[in-house]
């Protein structure tokens, strides 16, 4: 039997509002295999970031267990990189500092002469070549997500944690920061991919990046399905989204977000 990089089983989260508590997440059971990349997908409030902050070590759960490796998951971990929504680049060091410090905080064994070499490497994997001397204020916001995914990157860590973070782009650096990320996660080969559970409230990045597709419903957010991408890699988007094969998925992946609203609602079962 093969075992998950990341475990997840029955895992339930409670909040406390105004002393009152109420369930987030409800008994949320998938794995994550090693060097896989999942995307997680629902209706807004269903979960999907608590879900990202309990992988991140951030919240304890009211019941169930997060394993990584086989081991019980307690706290943040060096072996975990987080990409958030909004940039998260500390605005008084320059864009180099920021890479070279995500490598300090996360690689022990690199010495102080070697992170500028590392940062440059993934500056320039990234496109940044030039703006390592750039603080994040005079960076585009496409640029500083660049930047953001660089860091993650020369941490090295085993698995990647992605919270929307390209939902605040533009719609044209938003699909040219998924085909870097898409490219840079495939690779060439030499090198293990990366464990990536990645949050999104789209549906067709999510067919693009993802070899499975965790969909949650809503109030509290439960596993309505689990969905494997039927499509081969590598994946070029412009010969992907003309297909028949994508269209289909697409809709089934729209039914099932669709149809948990509409039971929610009290409205009808949607067929696409």
């Amino acid at each position: 039997m093969t075992t998950n990089k990341i475990e997840i089983k029955d895992l339930t989260v409670n909040y406390i509002e105004n002393k009152r508590s109420f369930n987030a997440l409800h008994n949320v059971s998938f794995g994550v295999a090693d060097g896989e990349f999942v995307s997680v997908i629902g209706a807004s409030g269903c979960g999907k970031s608590t879900l990202l902050s309990v992988l991140e070590g951030l919240y304890a759960p009211a019941g169930g267990t997060v394993q990584i490796d086989g081991k019980v998951l307690h706290g943040t971990g060096t072996e975990r990189g987080v990409v958030f929504q909004h940039y998260s680049l500390f605005p008084w060091m320059t864009t180099k500092k920021n890479i070279e410090f995500g490598i300090k905080q996360a690689r022990h064994d690199v010495k102080r002469s070697e992170r500028g070499k590392i940062a440059d490497e993934f500056l320039n994997k990234v496109g940044l070549s030039g703006f390592g001397g750039k603080y994040p204020s005079q960076l585009s916001g496409g640029m500083q997500q660049r930047a953001a995914i660089a860091r993650a990157l020369a941490m090295n860590t085993e698995i990647l944690l992605m919270d929307e973070p390209f939902s605040a782009i533009d719609p044209k650096n938003r699909v040219i920061l998924q085909d870097l990320l898409l490219k840079l996660w495939e690779g060439d080969g030499t090198e293990p991919r990366k464990t990536v559970v990645f949050v999104t409230h789209d549906i067709d990045e999510a067919i693009l990046l993802s070899d499975k597709i965790v969909v949650l419903t809503a109030h509290p957010g439960t596993v309505n399905e689990v969905v494997n991408v039927p499509f081969d890699r590598p994946r070029r988007r412009d010969d992907l989204v003309r297909t028949e094969e994508y269209s289909r998925f697409r809709n089934r992946l729209l039914s099932l977000l669709y149809n948990d609203i509409a039971e929610r609602i009290g409205g009808d079962e949607v067929v696409l």
